[in-house]
């Protein structure tokens, strides 16, 4: 099963030199087979996200995600582009450029478009509880809409437990994403 580590800025930092550091330690830590920059909120956005690339290109197994930002994506040479749930229209010019694209769905709906116009994977969310993301969906629908599509279905949301990664492993989804795996100390 693929595990796919999200940045936060609240772990990660925005300096560059403790950013690049911490983001290497857990990549060193948990060796996942996806990463994604995502910092909604950070003034230096692009100089990070390359500072974000270049630390993954130091794994060989690891492939690199800018999220939202197809071009900056395409300049600093990421394995792909992760897209929100209102970039549906953009999974064509990610794919043209070159980019492996994953897209953020919420309902089977958008799955199954995903799958339609050509995404390479989703994340499906949330699955657990996660502070300010609405009711969970469950394992169970997480089960049915893997018997629905045959797109790279990662779960999302709330994968804290280790009981949680099993759950998921169980339902043979693709993979597990999370912020929360990869930096709290009770993780392992």
């Amino acid at each position: 099963m693929k595990k796919y580590l999200i940045t936060s800025r609240e772990f990660y930092t925005d300096t560059p030199a403790i950013f690049r550091n911490i983001l290497h330690e857990q990549i060193q830590k948990h060796m996942p087979s996806y990463a994604l920059y995502r910092d909604k909120s950070n003034p230096n956005y692009d100089i990070q996200a390359s500072h974000f690339v270049e630390v993954c290109n130091q794994f060989s197994n690891l492939k690199s995600f800018i999220h939202r930002n197809i071009e900056l994506a395409k300049t600093l040479e990421a394995s792909g582009v992760h897209l929100t749930s209102t970039q549906f229209d953009d999974i064509k010019k990610a794919k043209e450029l070159g980019l492996e694209v994953i897209i953020s769905t919420h309902t089977h709906e958008e799955v199954l478009k995903a799958e339609f116009l050509g995404a390479d994977a989703v994340t499906y969310s949330p699955i657990f509880a996660s502070p300010g993301k609405g009711k969970p969906k469950g394992i169970d629908d997480l089960k049915d809409i893997l018997k629905k599509c045959k797109i790279k279905v990662i779960a999302l949301g709330g994968v804290v437990t280790e009981n949680h990664i099993k759950d998921i492993k169980e339902s043979k989804a693709y993979g597990f994403a999370s912020i929360r795996h990869f930096t709290d100390t009770n993780c392992p």
